[in-house]
């Protein structure tokens, strides 16, 4: 399920200094771990052998890289996102999982209907969000909330997740016969 998969660790934030230190927004539980699993590879398949110097605020740390030689090379990352492959994380818990391996899995029903597959997982900063794609009767996408409640069964060994239908109706996608108010 995890084979050829990258996850994304951090952004490149900015330029820090004049020696081309870089400013990342880090998307690991502790800010400092974005260097943790060896090098990352952005987007395009550049490379960068990171090292934290330092946590600068909750979420964003400086850090250095041999590939990042001047202060304009570290403003021209910024936005930049940035990967690791996801062998390289440690292994999780029972009952645990990261995100990205939801993306792709099965959507059933609480009764056993088809329901979608997860297309993505969003935080726009109040907790996290399942998108929906290929739900029965929508045309369009629909997000849920990801919580225990909405999704309460989980088989990764199965590739697939079970929703509450009821969430399903709440979603933001429309059924096919209705316009968009």
């Amino acid at each position: 399920m995890t084979k050829g998969k990258r996850v994304c660790l951090g952004a490149f934030a900015g330029a820090h200094g004049v020696r081309g230190d870089a400013k990342i927004k880090s998307f690991t539980a502790a800010p400092e771990d974005v260097a943790a699993y060896g090098p990352v590879t952005t987007e395009d398949g550049r490379r960068f052998s990171l090292t934290v110097i330092r946590v600068m605020k909750p979420g964003i740390v400086l850090a250095r890289a041999p590939e990042i030689a001047t202060r304009e090379d570290a403003a021209a990352l910024s936005g930049t996102l940035f990967y690791v492959d996801r062998a390289k994380l440690p292994e999780t818990e029972e009952d645990e999982f990261y995100l990205e391996d939801l993306v792709g899995l099965s959507v059933f029903t609480m009764e056993g209907a088809p329901a979608g597959r997860v297309a993505a997982i969003h935080n726009f900063g109040a907790g996290d969000i399942l998108e929906l794609a290929n739900v029965p009767d929508r045309k369009k996408s629909i997000l849920i909330p990801f919580t225990k409640e909405s999704v309460p069964e989980i088989d990764l060994e199965g590739g697939r997740l079970t929703v509450d239908a009821a969430f399903l109706e709440e979603g933001e996608g429309q059924p096919e016969d209705e316009e968009p108010a």
